[in-house]
């Protein structure tokens, strides 16, 4: 059978990536086609286009590049409608895949969700549009099946499917890990400050401002595989600070500590039981806007899927130099390490075992059969 998947990001391409693999499984003679990333082709998909091309982030970063993205979506269409799937998979990234939804249902393409668009966060009215145009839906976070059973829709809750990947990481010897990168032995403080340029190029020159303060320790970042080194070393400048590209569960394997631009990774930091402060900060415009529509108490996945304030968030005018070190230095003179790591052991139970991109994949083969 044929397998059309859309993924709009580096967290996007990393899911797609394992459910390339497990559709292979259950169906070795699938041919897949993806707009992704590296991840997903490595996996054994003819990639289309690359996430990277579509990487903007927020209200006016969308705006400005209204024409481009309207254009991707006149080709996505017309390359799906050659290629004629049996599946039309989403993953996450609703503003592009639900323009996409809405024109397959009619033209008769069968069409999967995995992993929700945030409805559950802000314009809950689009689930009445996700009824209308997806066959299937398939959520990874438990708080978000109990969302939709509240609008009669039932989706399939399969568990978080970076349970599998942190799993399946294999823990390298820290020894020589420090040595492939010339690290020394002071502990890591682990910088991961996004995917795409503008987020990074906020995130990240707040972050380095903690360096000079603590000599005690090194500051890794954590690269994004999608952006050049020469952009990361335009915003380092002279901070004695190492880069580390595409080696993300490496670093956070022997890190201390984390300070983490708000998303995937935050749950990624807490399932390596690594204490870490979330950040986030956008265009004064944008987050306004935000602030309108976002109906949430907490930002970060990890605080989400406990309901409680498991780190803290630093969001907006809050994550400025003085509020990052007062909370870096509560870490780090345990006063919150401890009850973030008990957490986090509870947060991996609720998030519901492993297993998610092969029930995924089973699940969608059953259903075209």
């Amino acid at each position: 059978m044929k397998y059309y998947i859309l993924a709009g990001e580096a967290s996007g391409d990393l899911h797609g990536s394992n459910l390339v693999r497990e559709i292979l499984k259950v169906d070795p003679r699938a041919e897949i086609k993806c707009w992704g990333g590296d991840l997903m082709e490595k996996a054994g998909a003819t990639l289309v286009s690359h996430y990277k091309e579509r990487a903007f982030m927020g209200f006016l970063e969308v705006l400005k590049n209204l024409f481009k993205i309207l254009k991707l979506i006149k080709f996505c269409k017309e390359d799906i409608a050659s290629f004629q799937p049996d599946a039309l998979i989403f993953i996450d990234n609703s503003g592009f895949n639900l323009r996409i939804a809405k024109w397959a249902k009619p033209h008769g393409l069968k069409t999967f969700y995995y992993i929700s668009p945030q409805v559950w966060a802000s314009r809950a009215g689009r689930v009445k549009t996700i009824k209308e145009v997806v066959d299937h839906m398939f959520v990874v976070l438990p708080f978000v099946a109990d969302f939709y059973t509240k609008y009669d829709y039932k989706v399939n809750y399969v568990g978080h499917p970076l349970i599998d990947a942190v799993k399946a990481y294999k823990l390298d010897d820290k020894e020589l890990f420090k040595n492939e990168f010339g690290l020394s032995d002071l502990p890591i403080v682990a910088l991961l400050p996004g995917s795409r340029k503008q987020e990074i190029t906020t995130m990240l020159g707040e972050m380095l401002r903690l360096v000079k303060d603590y000599p005690e320790y090194q500051f890794v970042i954590a690269g994004a595989p999608s952006q050049e080194t020469s952009f990361y070393n335009s915003l380092i400048g002279k901070e004695n600070v190492k880069l580390i590209k595409n080696r993300t569960y490496d670093i956070l394997n022997n890190a201390e500590v984390a300070l983490v631009t708000s998303g995937t990774a935050t749950l990624e930091t807490a399932l390596f039981k690594v204490p870490q402060v979330v950040c986030y900060k956008g265009s004064a415009i944008s987050f306004a806007i935000a602030k309108r529509i976002v109906k949430l108490d907490y930002i970060s996945l990890v605080n989400l899927v406990m309901d409680k304030e498991v780190v803290k968030e630093l969001i907006q005018n809050d994550f400025n130099y003085k509020q990052l070190k007062l909370e870096f230095n509560k870490i780090l003179e345990g006063e919150s390490r401890a009850s973030m790591l008990v957490s986090y052991d509870q947060l991996e139970q609720k998030l519901g075992g492993t297993g998610a991109s092969k029930k995924t994949a089973t699940q969608i083969v059953n259903y075209l059969n």
